[in-house]
């Protein structure tokens, strides 16, 4: 065969014009991607010139505010035109002289202000003493004034011997019904009340009643000694007039029938305390006047008066004398002659408990032994 043939035989064969046309690339495949790529510049150009004119505009906005603000006028707070009108300082001067005001206080400035009631002379009394009672008590008041307290005229000359003495009562929570137009009543003719207008008269109420008494008698009269009594009690008043004259001068006195005992953690029993847990795991009262009556100097009441609203009451008002009085330096003097029981103990005693005192409905009974009398002393005039 012939070896210069174009074609052999069995082979494939190519000519270089179809060489040149495989190599090519095809046009129609590149055109999408110039297309992306230009509309990817144009978008970025635009995002881009948005974002430099979004700049300038707030630049020049910003440039505007300032220039007007400093143009426009100031606009004055309420502490610029407190400052402005002299009122800044005359705040600064009200603090001041509150601040005065409360040491003066804590140091006995009322002592040129108080009433020298019952001192002629215009000494300092000796003593103020403090008769608790309540509502529906007029006949436990009624036995107390023929026991322990003078009347009328022997009240006021108790009052020139330096003693001032008072029923000490608070106001019904309902303010001006029956309840308190008969205590009202009843000072009317016996002039022997101290009225305590922002206290709630009740059972519950009774430790801040002490509160209120020593505030009020501190700020009323002039005295070396405050004492508080029940009135439930027989008082041996020239005794502890006795006693109050030796004590004399005797600053910080703490005066009574000093005891601790047994915290109360049963809700329902007699003397229950519902704060039992803040007194430790012996559950023992702290030492203090315990029972019907106790005493205070002059500077301890006016303690009592400063610090009245922030100090703390528990269930019992002795109790809650006795809390206050820890810290202050305060001189415990333990008098057994002021420990009241059932009985009389002795000529030494000063107070005792009246027999009527664990009575259930005791106004009515006495009521009723009253009514039993008159209609007996009736039938005997009669007859």
């Amino acid at each position: 065969m012939d070896i210069s043939s174009p074609y052999r035989e069995g082979l494939p064969t190519t000519t270089k014009a179809d060489r040149r046309w495989k190599s090519k690339p095809l046009p129609t495949s590149s055109k999408p991607s110039i297309l992306l790529a230009f509309f990817s510049c144009v978008a970025w150009l635009y995002i881009a010139g948005r974002l430099w004119q979004d700049a300038e505009n707030r630049n020049l906005l910003a440039n505007l505010l300032k220039k007007n603000a400093e143009q426009r006028p100031k606009v004055l707070t309420v502490e610029d035109k407190l400052m402005d009108l002299g009122c800044k300082d005359l705040e600064r001067r009200i603090v001041e002289a509150e601040m005065e005001l409360t040491l003066a206080k804590s140091q006995g400035y009322l002592q040129n202000k108080l009433q020298q009631s019952g001192s002629s002379s215009g000494k300092r009394l000796l003593a103020v003493i403090g008769v608790y009672t309540g509502f529906g008590s007029r006949l436990k008041r009624n036995v107390f004034r023929g026991s322990s307290m003078p009347k009328g005229d022997a009240l006021r000359k108790l009052e020139e011997r330096g003693v001032v003495m008072r029923f000490v009562i608070g106001r019904s929570a309902n303010r001006g019904d029956s309840l308190d137009r008969i205590i009202d009543e009843e000072n009317q003719l016996t002039k022997d009340f101290l009225i305590l207008e922002g206290h709630e008269e009740a059972q519950e109420e009774l430790p801040k009643k002490a509160k209120f008494f020593f505030s009020t008698a501190i700020q009323n009269w002039d005295a070396d000694f405050y004492v508080k009594v029940d009135d439930n009690i027989d008082l041996g008043l020239e005794g502890v007039i006795e006693l109050l004259e030796s004590r004399r001068g005797q600053d910080s006195a703490y005066i009574g029938c000093m005891k601790s005992g047994e915290v109360i953690t049963e809700e329902g029993k007699p003397w229950y305390e519902p704060e039992w847990w803040k007194f430790g795991d012996e559950k023992s009262y702290f030492r203090h006047a315990g029972g019907a009556l106790l005493i205070l100097s002059k500077n301890l009441a006016q303690y009592v008066n400063v610090n009245s609203l922030s100090l703390k009451t528990y269930a019992h008002d002795d109790i809650s004398v006795g809390s206050w009085m820890m810290g202050l330096q305060a001189s415990y003097i333990d008098d057994s002659r002021l420990c009241c029981s059932n009985l009389r103990q002795g000529k030494c005693a000063l107070c005792c408990y009246l027999g009527f005192k664990f009575v259930p409905h005791l106004d009515n009974l006495l009521l009723f032994l009253g009514l039993v009398h008159y209609i007996f002393f009736l039938l005997a005039y009669c007859y």
